[in-house]
């Protein structure tokens, strides 16, 4: 007799574990919201940057020292084997700078429209806009799930695929975490992750929407640095991009006090480099003002910001700049300083920090060790990677992870 199993959370975990099991199984999927997969529509921005080229190694690694963890799930549901599945479903797929992966059209709604026609395909029992508000577990075995309505729903297995609680808007509040401590899980503490900064410094403000490419930021914690390098933007209250969003996820420990934190405007010059630069500048523009000599190295709308934090009279004339003035320059040029304050949170987070302890869960299979034929995916799992398409993977891989074993487990 096939089994009966139920799947709660209609994001890319739980489709695509619906999705596997379906091949042997009869498979029920609950989602709170009015349709599925809302989160990936918004992600890559709307692009759907669904997995990384690179080789496991460099996918294991992104988690950090969690990533070992996905050891398993990244080589039974490998990226290639993601790019061959969504090519068979009928979404061709290309390769973008960085090893990003997106839907050669580059609209998320491709990806999503192919996966739940699978689901329909595969015969998967569809219940959107409900939700579950418990687990029934009887002699620590999930038996079946309750709806919000009170309503019970019992099942051979339950999927737990509900996200963690970034995009709140989208229906991933963190009801997922509240099910599992119940039943005995630990929940490590959770932090928005992959999420705008917010800093001390009231004139970003004016910097709003300027792009700044091949920098590189870095933050000193304690004796440990952490250092990015690539594209950032400054927003209304602070600065994002892809590597700020990277930087988030390591540092969103340590914001209980301000942090420091420098860009590097010109990693690619040494000081020496940059110093003949500057005289060459300022010998072409000698007659000019201070403050209209910086065009060929800046962009514009950051000039007025760093002339003032050089302290270096605007109206100064080119030819009248000193070593030290040059020096001041230099050193903002190489530590064009900020001060980290918090983050925008989990409205604006791509993931969540913390979750479900990995000791707690069999990396072979997602099954709970705590709870026989309860699995969990995703968000839910203490995972979180750097940006570049490696936590979608990680959905899809522990998605299919714990569908064929749900499905397959006597």
């Amino acid at each position: 007799m096939e089994k009966r199993i139920l799947f709660v959370g209609g994001g890319a975990a739980g489709i695509m574990a619906a999705i596997k099991a379906a091949e042997k199984s009869n498979v029920y999927l609950f989602e709170k919201m009015p349709r599925l997969g809302l989160k990936i529509l918004i992600s890559g921005k709307g692009r759907c940057n669904v997995t990384n080229a690179g080789p496991v190694d460099q996918l294991i690694e992104a988690f950090g020292r969690n990533g070992r963890f996905l050891h398993h799930a990244f080589h039974a549901f490998s990226n290639e084997d993601l790019v061959s599945f969504l090519a068979e479903i009928g979404v061709r797929t290309k390769k973008e700078r960085g090893g990003r992966v997106f839907p050669a059209s580059s609209r998320s709604g491709d990806v999503l429209d192919a996966l739940k026609m699978e689901l329909e395909r595969r015969n998967v029992t569809v219940a959107e806009k409900t939700s579950v508000k418990d687990l029934i577990i009887v002699n620590r075995e999930a038996k079946g799930i309750v709806l919000r309505t009170n309503e019970e729903v019992f099942g051979d297995a339950v999927i737990l695929a509900t996200g963690g609680k970034s995009f709140p808007g989208l229906g991933t509040t963190g009801d997922g975490f509240d099910m599992l401590a119940k039943t005995g899980h630990t929940v490590q503490p959770l932090y928005p992750a992959l999420v705008p900064l917010v800093v001390e410094e009231k004139w970003v403000r004016d910097l709003e929407g300027l792009s700044l490419r091949n920098v590189r930021i870095s933050v000193r914690v304690g004796k440990k640095e952490f250092s990015h390098f690539g594209d950032m933007v400054f927003t209304k209250k602070g600065i994002s991009g892809p590597i700020v969003l990277s930087l988030s996820s390591e540092i969103v420990l340590h914001l209980a006090e301000p942090l420091s934190l420098e860009i590097d405007l010109k990693p690619a010059l040494n000081e020496e480099v940059l110093d003949k630069r500057l005289l060459k500048d300022f010998a072409k523009y000698s007659n000019k003002e201070y403050k209209n000599s910086l065009g060929d190295l800046l962009p514009r709308s950051l000039i007025p910001i760093f002339v003032l934090l050089t302290g270096i009279a605007p109206n100064k004339k080119c030819n009248e700049i000193t070593r030290e003035d040059r020096k001041r320059i230099l050193h903002m040029l190489k530590h064009f300083p900020l001060t980290v304050v918090g983050t925008e949170g989990f409205a604006h987070a791509v993931v969540t920090k913390g979750g479900v302890l990995l000791k707690e869960v069999d990396p072979k299979t997602m099954q709970s060790k705590l709870i026989k034929n309860l699995y969990i995916t995703g968000e839910l799992l203490d995972l979180d990677g750097v940006t570049g398409g490696y936590n979608l993977q990680a959905a899809f891989s522990t998605g299919f992870v714990a569908g064929f074993y749900a499905a397959n487990d006597p």
